[in-house]
């Protein structure tokens, strides 16, 4: 899997940017490194991990360095980056893409001072952390939102890549909509890419043109869907940041992430030296996944509902995925009364009943 460059360069053409701050003396600086598979741009995912170092660099200004590498596609173009990056000093890499798993793993394993940090994967060692969102629980959230404002009871999804973090998050999606209206149905469109806002706005309207009239941008970078629901008055949401200022009329919300308390955590431990590797799955109760930016046309007594539920979500006393849960091609997913375990969710590979698009094989 790679990320479409935005701008037509080659790896090594991208963007490197260092942030200075105030504060302590800088003779000596941390040097952290933060690999981007997009631009940094206003909204999206990779907006979201720049504005977790914020945190950061407000109590550390000046003793550390933090080095943004932009638009790096996943593949050996990445490990050479990433290697280089150490190589120049940097003793906190943030690997922000998927497709960097390996290359980052290598480098972990190679230099045990280095502390790793990864987005979306599962491999954990000493010094390397992988990093994700419980988006799930807010596209539930959405679902039941969705589900309150839809006429013709088709939703749709404009979806990145078929990986368990995007499938949960259509899952999830579905069963909040059913929660209200069980005959809710979701269709699908993979678009088999990071970063390609033509290719996402056709897919959105093509949800559109099939009925569908809430939409789901599920892991875009830009607000490309965002922006075509609004022309076409069709409700929409997104995950990680806010693009509510495209669609003033339509917006439905955004299931947004904060990185920031997790990066600040992950470097104070690194900085004190006992940083230990573990797999971060971070939700509503970490104040890592908030639903911000409510559309004011849901139902007052429907929002009631999906507050309650949020509270419940963030106590822990409901999970999104609790039995029982019918999979898609009619067999049991989950059992009457239990709840699926986050290393289930984590390698969820199967649609919930309800949602209309085969996955990709």
């Amino acid at each position: 899997m790679q990320r479409r460059a935005f701008l037509q360069t080659t790896a090594f053409a991208a963007i490197a940017s260092a942030i200075g701050a105030r504060g302590a003396s800088a003779a000596d600086p941390l040097g952290i490194a933060l690999v981007l598979p997009s631009p940094n741009g206003d909204v999206g995912w990779s907006h979201t991990l720049v504005a977790g170092l914020d945190p950061v660099i407000a109590a550390y200004g000046d003793a550390v360095k933090i080095t943004l590498l932009e638009n790096i596609a996943e593949g050996p173009d990445a490990d050479r980056i990433m290697t280089k990056a150490v190589a120049d000093g940097n003793k906190v890499l943030i690997a922000g893409s998927f497709g960097y798993q390996n290359g980052a793993m290598q480098i972990a394993k190679r230099d045990p001072s280095v502390t790793v940090l990864h987005a979306s994967g599962y491999m954990v060692a000493p010094n390397f952390s992988p990093f994700a969102a419980k988006y799930f629980q807010g596209t539930y959230l959405m679902g039941m939102a969705a589900a309150a404002l839809s006429k013709s009871g088709k939703l749709g999804s404009v979806s990145a890549f078929a990986i368990p973090e995007l499938i949960t998050s259509i899952n999830a999606f579905t069963l909040g909509a059913q929660s209200v209206n069980p005959d809710v149905e979701v269709s699908v469109v993979w678009v088999n890419t990071w970063f390609d806002p033509a290719k996402e706005q056709e897919a959105a309207k093509a949800l559109i043109s099939q009925g569908c009239d809430v939409i789901f941008s599920n892991a875009q970078d830009t607000p490309s869907v965002i922006a075509v629901c609004e022309e076409a008055g069709v409700y929409a949401f997104n995950l990680n940041s806010s693009m509510k200022s495209y669609a003033p009329k339509t917006y439905l919300g955004c299931v947004a992430t904060d990185w920031g308390p997790f990066f600040k955590a992950s470097i104070d431990a690194h900085i004190a030296g006992t940083f230990a590797g573990a797999n971060a799955f971070l939700g509503v109760a970490d104040k890592v996944v908030e639903v911000v930016d409510w559309s004011g046309d849901i139902p007052a007594d429907l929002k009631a509902k999906i507050v309650e539920t949020e509270a419940k979500i963030a106590d822990g006393s409901f999970n999104p995925f609790t039995g029982p849960i019918t999979k898609a091609d009619g067999s049991e997913g989950v059992a009457a009364g239990v709840g699926m375990t986050d290393e289930e969710i984590v390698a969820m590979d199967w649609h919930v009943k309800g949602v209309a698009t085969p996955l990709p094989q």
